[in-house]
């Protein structure tokens, strides 16, 4: 029904509709006690207005069933607006299990895409139709935003961390992809098409398209070039931590304390190795600032995720 408005976008994916439906929900709450509260201030302005200069108005007393009423009825209303909300997010901040892992890279004026098998595209990302598709992005400039209004899904692109997005298409089509925030003089145009497929169109598209090296493959050559495995090896005696299976895990530091080895972990300890240090390890490891691009970052990362078994592949 709401898809019908002229001012919704086409719900597109499974998200969309109970968003929809608690933003409705919210509009129509806001006008009832806007419409409420005015009327009300236009009836106390006429009914107690002052007829005379020697008029007196009566004294007032109060009443608790007044009072109780004007408590209980926003607090009950505000409750079932914030534990709705919280599930509308966690859902959408939670993508499932299962989803296919594509990384995203935003880029004056550009989206850049790679799949887990290694097909790269600008400004146009293919999906399937009826499977979840996770989102890891990231900016080699200046704040941008991933924006598929179809899809309802919004999410920063932040320069210097990873942030996640997840969406399941629930229809065949072509479907705007915008930034959503102002990044440059081109804004505008830092647009693109998010193009969802039939499984089996997906899969003819994927196979008839060389894709080259896997993101973990590409990962694991930029991690011999740049001679990280000198360090991290399954040896006793490696001067830095085994990278085997750590993805996931928590980690032990220095100062004590855990911290779970997730993408961002991985990405500041590549960037910024001193900011957490191993347990039992010295921080002799140079940073790699400058030297790797965002893409590669991501390819790095894959790489890691393969020796914990984890590569985010259709299987």
């Amino acid at each position: 029904m709401l898809s019908n408005l002229p001012l919704f976008p086409e719900q597109a994916s499974t998200v969309a509709e109970s968003v929809d439906t608690l933003y409705v929900f919210l509009v129509l709450i806001s006008a009832f006690f806007s419409v409420l509260i005015f009327a009300l201030l236009l009836y106390f302005a006429i009914k107690y207005r002052r007829r005379s200069d020697v008029e007196r108005p009566a004294p007032i007393h109060g009443d608790l069933r007044l009072e109780l009423l004007w408590i209980v009825v926003p607090l009950g209303l505000t409750m079932v607006m914030f534990i709705w909300c919280a599930k509308v997010f966690f859902h959408m901040a939670t993508p499932p299990a299962e989803a296919i892992e594509i990384s995203a890279v935003g880029k004056q004026w550009m989206w850049k895409f790679q799949h887990p098998s290694g097909h790269r595209e600008i400004n146009e990302l293919h999906v399937p139709v009826g499977r979840a598709v996770k989102l890891t992005m990231s900016s080699e400039d200046v704040l941008h935003d991933f924006y598929v209004p179809a899809f309802r899904v919004k999410m920063d692109v932040l320069p210097g961390r990873f942030t996640t997005a997840w969406f399941e298409a629930t229809k065949t089509g072509t479907f705007h992809l915008f930034c959503a925030e102002y990044c440059g003089t081109v804004h505008s145009g830092m647009i693109g098409k998010v193009i969802v497929m039939t499984p089996a169109a997906y899969e003819s598209w994927l196979s008839g398209d060389a894709a080259g090296e896997t993101m973990a493959e590409t990962g694991a050559k930029l991690f011999g070039q740049l001679g990280c495995h000198t360090c991290h090896s399954d040896r006793s005696d490696a001067r830095g931590p085994s990278l085997t299976g750590i993805f996931g895990r928590e980690v032990s530091l220095q100062d004590g304390s855990r911290v779970s080895a997730d993408e961002n972990y991985l990405r500041e300890s590549i960037l910024k190795p001193n900011a957490k240090v191993v347990e039992g390890y010295r921080p002799i490891m140079p940073t790699f600032q400058g030297q790797i691009s965002e893409a590669g970052l991501m390819q790095i990362v894959a790489y890691i995720r393969s020796l914990s078994g984890r590569e985010g592949s259709m299987n």
